[in-house]
């Protein structure tokens, strides 16, 4: 009795990392895109903020919120295993968290004027900048893949408000990441993203905090 109590105590800490995942970045992002000499939320990805004098802010801010992904995805794997999407989404969920940390560690090359003194025009691509949209694209991959599985694990289970959220957010989430890699800089596109990634952390801490209050 005493291992079961200590092991789902651990379950629900893991779980809580997702909870505090996605409001930190979120919060952190807005806070810096808000504050930051040049910036503009209309025409910036927020991964442009690794750059700069206070780049390291969003580095770190990337680097923790992967980790604390990489957690959630631990308890994620206690919870639903056994089950359908239990085993991959799990483990798709832990390659998203991981995908940010390798962003935080392979910059965004600066573009768009940002940070101040960056011409408007195109920039130099580098291979820091090329492995930050590859570790973006196969995090955003996984994540829409792990929204549609567990989509597919809350219908079966009769939970149709979250199987509907859940599928939501994956083809939302996807469409936006489409919409910001053909947009080419323009105004709706980065709006869309940015909507989108908030809908996608919203979506994580929800899934965590129902999960750790089963």
């Amino acid at each position: 009795m005493n291992r079961q109590l200590e092991a789902a105590r651990g379950s629900r800490a893991l779980l809580a990392c997702g909870v505090v995942a996605g409001p930190l970045y979120v919060l952190v992002s807005v806070t810096e895109a808000l504050t930051r000499d040049g910036f503009d939320p209309a025409r910036h990805q927020w991964s442009l903020l690794s750059n700069g004098d206070l780049g390291w802010v969003h580095v770190a801010n990337l680097v923790v919120t992967g980790l604390l992904t990489v957690a959630f995805a631990v308890g994620l794997r206690r919870v639903l295993r056994p089950g359908r999407g239990g085993t991959w989404a799990p483990r798709l969920v832990g390659v998203y968290g991981l995908s940010l940390v390798a962003a935080g560690v392979f910059r965004a090359d600066p573009a768009l004027g940002f940070p101040p003194g960056t011409p408007e025009g195109a920039a130099e691509v580098t291979w820091h900048g090329v492995l930050h949209f590859v570790a973006g694209g196969v995090g955003f991959v996984c994540l829409v893949v792990a929204c549609l599985l567990l989509g597919g694990r809350f219908a079966a289970e009769g939970r149709r408000g979250w199987a509907r959220f859940s599928r939501a957010t994956g083809a939302l989430f996807l469409a936006g990441f489409v919409a910001v890699a053909a947009g080419a800089g323009a105004t709706w596109s980065n709006l869309a993203f940015t909507a989108a990634v908030v809908l996608a952390w919203s979506w994580v801490s929800a899934l965590a905090a129902d999960l750790a209050n089963r």
